[in-house]
């Protein structure tokens, strides 16, 4: 049998970057995860946005800055491009005017790329679409394990009545026995709330709670040694708001808040990762009309590719 032929980034010497196919990384395309170990697949859903619309938008401005990656990671000389096939297959078709008939069909969408055993990576959209990956996950995976960066813990019973929404999924994915507890951990919490509530619910739960301020002035890696330990020894799901980072690097999103982590804290978390079961993630909540240099889309093209890093079987060059 002939070597399998990996699918590579389209390289920066090959075709200028401001050129060539509008894919994450300038990867090839695919119209399905058949024969994919792993892909990027958007969800450009903002109906259960509260405050800033524009997530929709997301996955375009991501790919669109993407064409700056380059195949290797030079920090922790992970080779994913030369471990694993990976395509872009492109976004999900949700339904404009119903978030509950779109929930359906995310839900169905990610049942397929699952049934090919393909590790879907995911640009949003906003966070709401963590809720309908979930509930595939469950479904080959069983309670998954959870690390969560974000300023907001989106464990609220309700917004404005409706009990789907951005700010509700991690409640509903409690509730319909989708998260193992005791092995999920939220980081870089923070910002006023309605009640006391808004972060001891998760911890009556088992979550880890990690506050903003328990990560300022310092590395995350003793941080992450011990989250590796709570999480690991089931699948874990990554899931990242944008708005987890301080706006002053990621101000392009819905609902800022002031005193988040840092760019290299949320390396350090993604990297932390490495060792774990990873079998898919997310990286939300980028509104690009409030993003006006591209620097918000860009964070998170670097972040989606450092989430590729360190999926279980990537190769690491010595």
């Amino acid at each position: 049998m002939s070597e399998r032929i990996l699918n590579q980034p389209l390289g920066g010497n090959q075709m200028p970057r401001f050129a060539g196919p509008a894919t994450m990384m300038r990867l090839p395309s695919a119209t399905s995860a058949q024969g994919l170990d792993a892909c990027f697949v958007g969800v450009p859903f903002d109906i259960g946005t509260s405050n800033r619309a524009g997530a929709r938008f997301g996955p375009r401005a991501i790919r669109a800055e993407s064409c700056l990656l380059r195949p290797y990671n030079m920090a922790t000389r992970a080779a994913p491009f030369d471990s694993l096939q990976i395509a872009d297959i492109g976004d999900v078709a949700i339904n404009t005017f119903n978030a509950q008939k779109s929930i359906d069909i995310i839900t169905d969408a990610y049942d397929e790329i699952l049934r090919h055993d393909c590790t879907p990576l995911t640009m949003g959209g906003d966070h709401t679409i963590a809720l309908p990956i979930l509930r595939a996950m469950r479904k080959k995976y069983g309670p998954v394990g959870l690390v969560h960066i974000d300023a907001h813990a989106d464990i609220n019973d309700s917004m404005f009545g409706e009990k789907i929404a951005h700010g509700t999924p991690f409640r509903r994915a409690v509730e319909e026995g989708l998260l193992d507890g005791k092995r999920v951990a939220q980081i870089g919490l923070r910002g006023t709330g309605y009640t006391a509530e808004d972060f001891d619910w998760p911890r009556s739960q088992g979550f880890r709670v990690v506050p903003a301020e328990e990560c300022w002035y310092k590395s995350l890696a003793p941080l992450m040694a011990e989250i590796r330990d709570q999480v690991g020894g089931g699948p874990v799901y990554l899931s990242i708001d944008i708005d987890g980072l301080d706006p002053s690097f990621a101000p392009g999103t819905g609902t800022p808040e002031i005193g988040g982590l840092t760019i290299w804290q949320a390396l350090e978390i993604i990297r932390g990762c490495r060792g774990l079961n990873i079998i898919g993630g997310d990286l939300v909540e980028i509104s690009p009309p409030y993003d006006l240099s591209g620097n918000t889309a860009l964070v998170g093209a670097n972040l989606l590719f450092e989430m590729l890093c360190v999926l279980p079987k990537v190769q690491y060059r010595a």
